[in-house]
């Protein structure tokens, strides 16, 4: 099981995991090239998330097995400024040959004007998760007609670089 309780989000995720925040103009401004918030247009933005605190529960039968979750929750970076947070819940919902396990997560990112929801599911192996793609799902405040995706990419066991491809 340590290649689950590795991943973090470290998952991406989840997580990825992501955002931008409006009072820190860096942190919202679209990559060059991409339009602005107008409705139905993509903003696409980069972050890094790193956990703090990580939990795995081991349910019967010991190891590997369905019903296992990971618990994340860490901080989210925009270059060195902070700018919010994601709380991170991963379930394995399959296992199969070789130590591989297919993931269910949820992802909730929180930032100043709001938050986003990221769901989705994406398999692991031995040599950990390689990329994550999981679906926007909604948001609240300034998110609240979200939808989109985020692409994870594990960079070390600490980190995640997380492009967010945000529609409003």
């Amino acid at each position: 099981m340590r290649h689950v309780k590795r991943l973090g989000l470290g998952t991406l995720t989840a997580l990825a995991t992501a955002l931008y925040c409006s009072p820190l103009a860096s942190a919202a401004t679209p990559t060059p090239g991409t339009p602005g918030p107008l409705h139905g247009q993509e903003e696409v933005f980069n972050l890094t998330a790193r956990p703090t605190q990580t939990n795995f529960v081991d349910v019967a039968p010991p190891g590997n097995s369905q019903g296992d979750e990971l618990i994340v929750t860490g901080d989210l970076f925009r270059s060195t400024t902070t700018v919010g947070r994601f709380d991170e819940v991963c379930t394995i919902t399959r296992t199969g040959p070789m130590d591989t396990s297919d993931l269910q997560c949820q992802l909730t990112l929180s930032l100043t004007k709001g938050q986003i929801t990221v769901q989705g599911v994406f398999t692991i192996t031995s040599a950990g998760p390689g990329d994550i793609t999981l679906a926007i799902t909604g948001g609240t405040g300034r998110y609240r007609t979200a939808h989109g995706y985020i692409h994870a990419v594990n960079t070390n066991n600490t980190e995640t670089q997380v492009t967010v491809h945000l529609i409003r």
